[in-house]
């Protein structure tokens, strides 16, 4: 049974091997309340997974210890359970979701651990752990659905409340809900009146469906760059302990996830994943019902792949207004693009790139196709560009935003 007095005894367990990571100010994420950022993108293995992972491995018997381990995972809790492993002597496997970040499969490999591939998302990597830990003995540690594993987690909201006694929400990113149900349950354990919000990708929405069905609900797909927390079901202990602890759960976009990822490069030089930042997407897109508020987000994780850096830089300066393609149908005769360069530059845009086609079968013989790319400081920068160039009568056909 989970008790504050196990996540108790989770921190003074984890002291050890975990670093106590900060709660930083960042007020600028948010015009309505004040944002403090709980930073476990920082923590060892770059998420917050070895809090859970760690308690609930110190705990085994010698016997479950000797038959080795293994878990599934997309990822954060592979490490997790990887370094665990290894500072224990224990052997262990880990069952992952074929289309994992290289990264992260590569750095589970690099604690020790084998590393078996499962064809689709992470449910199948469980499917696929627990037929193995039944043919071959391993002893199974789950990601979330555990009440060692959710005490282990809960030591963040012990944590938080340590940092900021005058918190008044506390914001989570979900998956299968070991780390809400945590935070949740050591949060209003030591300050009842505390606001919990969880937070889904709107891909993967398993926990807010079955949070306001009123049953656990299994989604047939779940499709989120946030694969940390691309999980169709949401787990049995942690969905009875998010209904009686969590206040509400909302879901942000996978727009809304790029431009809090590109936000906390740029104004916290915070690198968050997908999963680790949907927390700050609530907060910056309004999701959250309090005004001027203290709130901690919580930033799970750091374990971005760099290979999708930059596409999720790209749609977050979409989303934002910053950079922007727009189509412009005009008389092919010489002279147009620097009429139109001259508007954008003295508006203060920059022109970045510029594709010219004159050979679309819906164009007049005359006319042309001019693509602009143009970097602007903002959706409102851009509006003034756009109207320039509309009352010098070019005509904007379509646009990227």
């Amino acid at each position: 049974m989970l008790t504050i007095d196990k996540v108790y005894s989770a921190k003074n367990v984890l002291k050890k091997v975990i670093r106590k990571t900060s709660v930083i100010p960042a007020f600028d994420l948010s015009d309505t309340n004040h944002i403090y950022l709980k930073t476990e993108n920082l923590q060892r293995t770059g998420s917050f997974k070895i809090r859970g992972s760690y308690f609930k491995i110190s705990r085994l018997t010698e016997e479950e210890k000797a038959r080795g381990i293994i878990a599934s995972s997309a990822g954060n809790h592979a490490q997790g359970v990887a370094l665990a492993a290894q500072q224990e002597g224990i052997k262990c496997t880990i069952c992952m979701p074929d289309n994992a970040p290289i990264s992260k499969i590569e750095a589970t490999k690099s604690y020790g651990a084998e590393v078996c591939l499962a064809q689709g998302a992470y449910d199948e990597a469980y499917a696929l752990a627990a037929k193995m830990a039944e043919e071959k003995g391993f002893t199974f540690v789950h990601p979330y659905d555990d009440e060692d594993v959710i005490a282990g987690q809960g030591t963040i909201g012990l944590e938080i409340l340590e940092d900021l006694d005058s918190v008044d929400a506390i914001v989570v990113p979900i998956g299968g809900g070991g780390l809400i149900s945590g935070v949740a349950f050591a949060a209003k354990s030591m300050k009842p009146d505390i606001k919990i919000y969880g937070v889904q990708a709107a891909g993967a929405p398993s926990m807010y469906r079955s949070f306001h069905e009123g049953k656990q609900i299994t989604l047939d797909t779940a499709n989120t760059f946030a694969d940390g927390i691309a999980v169709k079901h949401p787990g049995d202990i942690p969905f009875e302990i998010v209904s009686n602890y969590v206040d509400d759960i909302f879901t942000v976009t996978e727009d809304e996830i790029a431009a809090s990822i590109l936000t906390l490069l740029e104004k916290q030089k915070v690198v968050a994943e997908g999963a680790g930042a949907v927390s700050v997407a609530a907060a910056m897109f309004n999701k959250i019902p309090l005004q001027g508020k203290n709130i901690v987000c919580i930033v799970s994780g750091g374990n971005i792949d760099v290979n999708i850096i930059d596409r999720v830089i790209t749609r977050g300066l979409l989303l934002s207004g910053r950079k922007t393609s727009f189509i412009i149908q005009l008389t092919d005769k010489p002279g147009q693009l620097t009429d139109v360069s001259k508007i954008i530059a003295d508006n203060g845009g920059n022109v970045v790139a510029v594709d010219y086609d004159n050979a679309d079968p819906d164009l007049a013989i005359n006319d042309c196709f001019l693509k602009i790319t143009v970097e602007t400081r903002n959706k409102d920068h851009l509006n003034i560009i756009k109207k320039d160039l509309n009352d010098h009568g070019f005509q904007i056909v379509r646009e990227r935003q």
